[in-house]
């Protein structure tokens, strides 16, 4: 539900900038996208990377984010403050910590902050809108 609502949010904003022409002229307009998912990982590793990925293995730092994330769910549905909702926050705090420690990890945690920083900006009333204070 919240989720349709920054879809629908979302789109909106893209439609407007598009109707202000806020996306004219940009580089590489008219162009094939490079949607190569290893474009930023070195040519000698992408082989082994895409064997790895096929065979259903990520790094592990996506697997705690993937771990945070299944434990966020969780503790969003509970419905009290018990013994398991906080084993549960104490295992997010030390998963986040482990993440913090690797430079991968602090790339995905910052990665998280802008993600929460663009919802608030779309949510957020554009200038010269009446809700715009």
């Amino acid at each position: 539900m919240v989720m349709d609502l920054l879809d629908r949010l979302v789109e909106a904003n893209i439609n407007a900038a598009s109707k202000r022409g806020v996306f004219d002229n940009l580089a590489g307009a008219g162009q094939p996208q490079n949607l190569d998912e290893d474009n930023g990982v070195p040519e000698s590793l992408r082989a082994g990377y895409r064997l790895l990925k096929n065979a259903g293995f990520v790094p592990p730092e996506i697997q705690t984010r993937r771990e945070i994330d299944s434990i966020d769910q969780l503790l969003r549905a509970a419905t009290s403050d018990d013994a398991e909702s906080r084993r549960l926050f104490k295992r997010r705090q030390w998963l986040e910590l482990r993440l913090a420690e690797s430079s991968r990890g602090r790339a995905l945690l910052a990665d998280r902050e802008y993600g929460a920083q663009l919802r608030d900006r779309l949510t957020t009333a554009p200038p010269g809108t009446a809700d715009h204070s």
